[in-house]
């Protein structure tokens, strides 16, 4: 099974709008009063106070996505004032459950595809059907690697050991259900391994993982490039390979389709807004987005955090989401962590 992805031109700038706290801030400016209640708000803003919850405990992909996002919104004077907090627990699923009794039109929430994997295994209450899509921002390969003194040289050694071996053959990773595990099961799939022999080791945090890795507890790890980056770097890491549709520069290591295994994947993240909104609120939230991603001020945090830009939104953005609901409950059922 392959998981893509596909991206469109971003849309042009919404027509200029004055809110009624800009127009306060503004007839302040004329009159020589202020009367803005405490927050700076220009007559660019499109909302007088966002809030964005990244739905995972600070440090994570999502925690520093939402950060980033809040940040090109000040700076480019989208809106008067951001701010972001944190709801973590059970893969984006608590975080989610709040949002679902969210009323705020000014709210937006970090989500991606650990969470649609969450949503199955978890057998979550709050769906994303409770929640109103608005944009699919950054994705970021994976990797599968190895501590340096492995025996595996490439990837096809690691899936050949899998299949000899069974269960004594280890791969760290994130939550159950989660990205890390989706590609373990697609690599096993490809690779011809039994499912019931594929050993995945779940871990709450890249740190945990690494720690395994690096004390030779498990056979191998997947995790995104981003945080075995600088293990491979120093040579205490081996990289066999990269689960997108092209090799990634700095990282000597074949995609998984390039090693002859069937499969791709890119950890896509994206925002979603409170259930039932109005189309005009909906509107409001994508051109927003639509903005801030335009602004330098983001381009510089994709470029900085090594970011691929695969920004899309409104109504491809739903059309897209059902799809990836789809594909990963396939893949989840097929290795038998939902029925």
């Amino acid at each position: 099974m392959s998981l893509t992805l596909s991206a469109r031109p971003r849309s042009g700038a919404r027509p200029w709008r004055l809110t009624a706290a800009a127009g306060a801030a503004l007839l302040g400016l004329l009159t020589g009063c202020s009367d803005s209640g405490g927050g700076e708000v220009t007559a660019e803003a499109a909302v007088d106070r966002l809030e964005l919850m990244a739905p995972a405990d600070p440090g994570g992909g999502w925690d520093s996505t939402a950060r980033a996002l809040a940040a090109s919104i000040e700076e480019a004077e989208l809106a008067g004032s951001t701010q972001v907090t944190n709801v973590g627990g059970a893969g984006g699923t608590v975080g989610l459950a709040e949002l679902a009794n969210e009323r705020s039109e000014e709210f937006l929430m970090v989500m991606g595809l650990v969470m649609l994997g969450a949503i199955e295994t978890n057998q979550s209450q709050a769906t994303l059907e409770d929640t109103t899509p608005i944009a699919r921002l950054t994705a970021e390969d994976e990797i599968v690697v190895v501590p340096a003194d492995s025996p595996y040289q490439d990837i096809q050694d690691l899936v050949d050991d899998m299949k000899a071996n069974g269960r004594a053959v280890s791969i760290a990773g994130g939550s159950a259900g989660g990205t890390d595990h989706i590609l373990a099961g697609l690599i096993a799939q490809a690779g011809d391994v039994p499912i019931e022999d594929l050993n995945y080791v779940a871990y709450s945090g890249g740190g945990e993982s690494l720690a395994a890795l690096l004390g030779s507890q498990v056979s191998a790890g997947i995790s995104g490039i981003s945080e075995y980056a600088e293990q491979i770097e120093a040579g205490e890491l081996r990289a066999l390979a990269v689960s997108g549709a092209e090799r990634v520069e700095g990282i000597d290591a074949p995609t998984l389709t390039e090693a002859g295994l069937d499969v791709e994947l890119s950890n896509w993240r994206g925002v979603v807004g409170p259930p039932d909104l109005s189309d005009e609120a909906r509107q409001n939230l994508i051109d927003l987005v639509d903005e801030a991603v335009q602004s330098d001020a983001w381009q510089e945090r994709l470029e900085l955090n090594d970011w691929e830009d695969t920004y899309l939104s409104g109504d491809e953005f739903d059309a897209f989401l059902e799809e990836e609901q789809q594909r990963v409950r396939g893949v989840l059922q097929d290795i038998g962590l939902v029925e």
